[in-house]
């Protein structure tokens, strides 16, 4: 594929304006760790909710929904919009609770929580596990679409691919910190966004589709456009909906979708001026992420199954693409190289837009776990707000370094999806009970942690070996999760709580209320400050209500696109009912 100059100068001027961000944030973002990497804790929730929902939309997501929608139909991303439930409890329930605990990372919160070696322990220990190695991994499937990206549409081998992507990258992440993630964020989740739409229609348009008539009416696709999947056959309902929607969603640790909030997403909530913009900037985060963007990746999805029915089809139109890396993902840049002059420029910038967004947001999370809870909290304590800088811009480009290596042996994006569930399977239920049941202990997230790692690990590398029955996907997990959850649990009753001192801070810092916290209630002084707002159960209200809006939404856009209108009509009545109702929940939460 040949970009031409406008294609060119549309791409580098994309380069330029996130460079001069990166470079103009820089002023601030170097005076401290609190600036490099909370932006002051001054951000308002519009920008924090775009800049989440930029970071979510990275270069391998369309990758990701065209590889399951070509393989599982478009039913298949209930893998992922499931976990809409845990960002709208999110929303309503931890937001405000992780923005009043005053911590500067997710992981400063074990600290908190717990007390003595275990805290330590898990503090220290979780700094390297998910700031590098897990980051490393993540990182790694983002640059893996660039690859794939790079390779079909402009015909550039993996190493120079990684190779431009991590230096620019790497230049305004480390020199602009948060504050230059989250306004390059903005600017290029406006690209991505028009790059995907525009992408979208042109692509559905084209002779060999026939427009939407033409797509949905088409004998390959017509099979894939369910929604919701049917209910005749269990082995296809209950991997790709029941699972997902009962199971998956609360006990799953997922980057992005941690049930009770985690990882960049805290990052974001702790940065926000104050409870009220936390709550906010998850908010929008949902809608953005799961009412509004799946469409365009979708008809394209839908589109490449009659453009390129088969693997062989791909690696057919594109010679040079190495055969290791041609899966079902790759029909996603495939279907762009149908664009025309000027749009492909502005879609290859968009897709570089994703590509930057996510890879400079995991840069400066990983990084400021690596500072903040391992260097300086471990190694030295003394350090000066001068060096511990230096040290995140350091780990910056060494994070980077080691997620472009890893990315040359990837093959495609959905594998990586499907480890990272399985290693974080039967471990969200205690990211979810620590902030309201006291007997969660610092033991109880050791025990989780590495039950669950032991258990995929054992499904990966010795069940087939072993001889042991065939497993599918959704049977592993179940598996994966039933075995942690009885393992953490067991563990937890086995040792001691922690300290009721501990407890007791806990508590009267973040204030969250529920009876899971009546011992400690019962043992705090006369003039504690006991003030839970007792409205937990019209929160979990209002997360289901929220969901059901959002997924309302979701629906309505669809069916108006199939041209089913009664369907459209119903399911625009019911997202008009959940806002009405939102509204009002959320007038007496202020209160």
């Amino acid at each position: 594929m040949q970009l031409t100059i406008i294609d060119w100068v549309i791409v580098f001027a994309f380069f330029a304006v996130s460079l001069a961000i990166g470079l103009w944030a820089s002023r601030d973002s170097g005076k401290s760790t609190k600036e490099f990497f909370l932006s002051g804790r001054n951000m308002p929730w519009w920008l924090l909710g775009v800049s989440m929902v930029a970071t979510t939309f990275s270069a391998d997501t369309p990758n990701l929904v065209t590889d399951i929608v070509r393989k599982q139909g478009v039913a298949g991303n209930w893998a992922w919009w499931a976990f809409l439930l845990t960002g709208m409890l999110t929303v309503f329930v931890y937001a405000r609770l992780w923005r009043r605990s005053g911590v500067m990372t997710d992981l400063e919160f074990y600290e908190l929580r717990y007390t003595g070696a275990p805290a330590r322990f898990l503090r220290q220990f979780r700094a390297i596990y998910l700031g590098v190695f897990f980051n490393v991994m993540i990182m790694a499937t983002v640059c893996l679409a660039g690859i794939k990206i790079a390779g079909v549409l402009l015909d550039i081998d993996p190493i120079t691919t990684v190779a431009l992507v991590s230096v620019v990258t790497v230049i305004y992440s480390a020199m602009g910190g948060l504050k230059g993630v989250i306004l390059t964020d903005f600017v290029q989740f406006t690209f991505a966004m028009i790059g995907a739409v525009w992408a979208a229609y042109v692509v559905v348009n084209l002779p060999q589709v026939g427009g939407l008539e033409g797509l949905f009416s088409h004998a390959e696709v017509t099979e894939k456009l369910d929604l919701i999947p049917s209910f005749d056959n269990p082995e296809v309902y209950v991997p790709l909906f029941v699972v997902p929607i009962a199971v998956q969603w609360w006990s799953v640790w997922y980057p992005g979708a941690e049930p009770g909030g985690g990882g960049y997403v805290a990052q974001r909530m702790l940065a926000a001026k104050n409870e009220n913009h936390a709550v906010g900037a998850t908010l929008l985060f949902n809608v953005f992420h799961y009412a509004l963007r799946p469409w365009p990746w979708i008809l394209i999805a839908l589109a490449s199954i009659i453009v390129f029915p088969d693997l062989e089809s791909i690696a057919t139109a594109f010679p040079n693409v190495a055969r290791s890396v041609i899966d079902d993902d790759l029909a996603y840049p495939a279907m762009l190289s149908f664009l025309p002059t000027g749009l492909l420029g502005l879609v290859i910038a968009s897709l570089i837009a994703a590509l930057m967004s996510t890879l400079s947001t995991h840069l400066n999370w990983g990084s400021s776990y690596v500072v903040h809870d391992w260097y300086h909290r471990f190694v030295e304590p003394e350090a000066s707000e001068d060096r511990l800088v230096l040290i995140g811009r350091i780990s910056t480009v060494v994070l980077m370094v080691l997620a472009a290596v890893l990315a040359l042996a990837l093959s495609n994006a959905l594998q990586a999806f499907s480890i990272l569930l399985q290693i974080g399977a039967g471990t969200g239920l205690i990211f979810i009970l620590r902030w309201f049941w006291w007997r969660i202990n610092a033991y109880t997230e050791i025990a989780g942690m590495f039950i669950s790692f032991a258990v995929a690990l054992f499904l990966e590398l010795a069940w087939a070996p072993l001889g042991l029955p065939e497993l599918a996907g959704h049977q592993r997990l179940l598996l994966g999760i039933a075995i942690t959850t009885v393992g953490w649990l067991t563990v937890t009753f086995a040792t001691r709580p922690t300290d009721m001192a501990t407890l007791t801070n806990f508590y009267t810092t973040t204030r969250p209320g529920g009876p899971g916290w009546n011992p400690v209630v019962a043992n705090l002084p006369a003039r504690a400050d006991t003030r839970a707002d007792g409205q937990l159960p019209l929160r979990i209200l209002a997360m289901l209500v929220g969901a059901i809006t959002i997924y309302a939404i979701l629906f309505a856009t669809g069916f108006y696109l199939y041209g089913r209108m009664t369907a459209t009509l119903v399911a625009g009545v019911v997202a008009g009912l959940g806002i009405a109702a939102l509204m009002m929940i959320w007038q007496k939460l202020r209160r």
